[in-house]
């Protein structure tokens, strides 16, 4: 049962409550406020008189919710969260904020940015930035709000979203005419185009030929290139045959720009994938704009590749 809005006089005390509650700790929340520590815990205490019952479970250097305290918690979070929001886009100086994406040079040149028009159609108030950089990066000191990384489920951030996985097949272009020749022969005629990075050993064609039996078969030659997307670029230009990684060149392949040579199979530990890493727990609603679409487009991602099995 609901109260009269005369008698919700204390939303000043629930402001403190939730600011305790996102960082349980009130010397944090105390600094996300710029109050001082008792002013903070004083909030809390009269919040509590108010309610007539405990919020806090207050220990020796740490503190939890009481059940009364995680249900009030759980509503008022939200409800402030979405005031936030609409505050801050009513904000000519918030609005704009741009939203800063960071994900590796192949995938921001692969598989972001030829997805970007249909971003813009979409949210085109939104100042989207994208960083290609294959570094691990401090993400909050670095400003960014989504990453996009590969690796192992154990690996992942705690919170990330999985996207998609990592299929890989041998890719060239059509216009070489390889479609229809099994591999001894595409491989003893073509030169293969190789990713010289040791991170990932499926990605190279030592193991991939390792695999195939195809060590043994007399190649032409090999041109290898430190960044991925400068393979595929050679791909594209039918200079030789790639190894793919067919989630993020599948518009590559249904254009017919490229076609794959033999079944794709999964590359390395079929575990490991991609992920959406949320830089805050609760992001603004610019942020979340960015981070559904990419969601979006990894669900049609993962569609496709369902539909080319």
């Amino acid at each position: 049962m609901s109260i009269p809005l005369a008698q919700l006089s204390y939303l000043d005390l629930l402001r403190g409550f939730v600011a305790v509650g996102r960082r349980m700790s009130i010397t944090a929340a105390a600094q996300d406020l710029h109050l001082t520590q008792s002013a903070v815990s004083r909030q809390v205490i009269a919040l509590e008189e108010r309610l007539g019952v405990p919020l806090l479970i207050r220990g020796y250097r740490s503190i939890g919710l009481t059940p009364a305290g995680e249900q009030l918690f759980r509503e008022a979070d939200a409800a402030l969260q979405q005031l936030q929001d609409v505050v801050g886009d009513l904000q000519p100086g918030q609005a704009h904020r741009p939203v800063r994406v960071t994900a590796s040079v192949g995938v921001t040149g692969l598989w972001l940015l030829p997805r970007l028009k249909a971003f813009q159609q979409r949210h085109p108030g939104v100042d989207l930035r994208i960083s290609a950089d294959n570094r691990v990066l401090d993400l909050r000191h670095q400003g960014i709000d989504l990453a996009i990384r590969y690796s192992a489920p154990a690996a992942a951030v705690p919170g990330s979203t999985r996207l998609f996985g990592h299929r890989i097949a041998p890719v060239a272009s059509p216009s070489l005419g390889l479609g229809r020749l099994p591999p001894a022969e595409w491989m003893a005629r073509c030169t293969l185009l190789d990713f010289d990075d040791a991170t990932y050993p499926w990605l190279r064609w030592s193991h991939w030929l390792s695999t195939h039996g195809g060590e043994r078969v007399l190649r032409r030659s090999t041109q290898s290139f430190n960044q991925y997307d400068q393979v595929v670029q050679a791909a594209l230009d039918g200079q030789g045959v790639a190894l793919g990684r067919l989630e993020l060149m599948q518009g590559l392949l249904d254009d017919g720009l490229l076609e794959a040579l033999a079944p794709a199979e999964a590359g390395g530990d079929a575990a490991h994938g991609y992920w959406l890493i949320r830089v805050d727990d609760r992001p603004r609603a610019d942020v979340r704009k960015v981070a559904g679409w990419i969601e979006d487009e990894a669900r049609a991602t993962q569609a496709m590749q369902h539909t080319a099995d």
